[in-house]
């Protein structure tokens, strides 16, 4: 059956976003990630939504997320919402980050684990709280 889930990666100034498509073969497809400003987290989720309806809100555990849970609740009584552990996110992202923006030149010589993106990895780190949830069959 193919489901399709919004991940979110709760921070005080900024979101991480990810929406998830899980095929009937077990396939995970992004159809799209943002970061966004913490003021604009409402707006971006009714965005995600124009991209493809979803059944499930995943919310990671970290920083700000019973805030994030209470204003989706409270804007979107509806919704199905799950919170899940963020242990070790952060690491992957960075790895996820640089298989969507290949290294070039001399960084292409060192280990990735050893370099840090130039940009802020949030949108990776729901991405991988969609797959942790997804990949378990939920």
């Amino acid at each position: 059956m193919t489901k399709t889930v919004l991940a979110i990666d709760p921070g005080s100034s900024k979101c991480g976003m990810a929406l998830v498509r899980r095929e009937e073969d077990g396939t995970l497809s992004l159809l799209w990630r943002r970061i966004s400003p913490r003021a604009d987290l409402i707006e971006n989720v009714q965005a995600a939504s124009a991209v493809e309806p979803y059944t499930l809100v995943i919310v990671g555990s970290g920083t700000t997320s019973k805030q994030v849970v209470h204003e989706l609740r409270d804007r979107l009584p509806s919704i199905g919402i799950l919170v899940v552990d963020e242990h070790n996110t952060s690491l992957q992202a960075r790895e996820r980050y640089w298989e969507h923006n290949p290294r070039r030149g001399l960084r292409r010589l060192l280990p990735a684990t050893l370099q840090t993106p130039s940009e802020a990895v949030d949108d990776f780190v729901a991405l991988i709280l969609a797959e942790r949830v997804l990949s378990d069959g939920s």
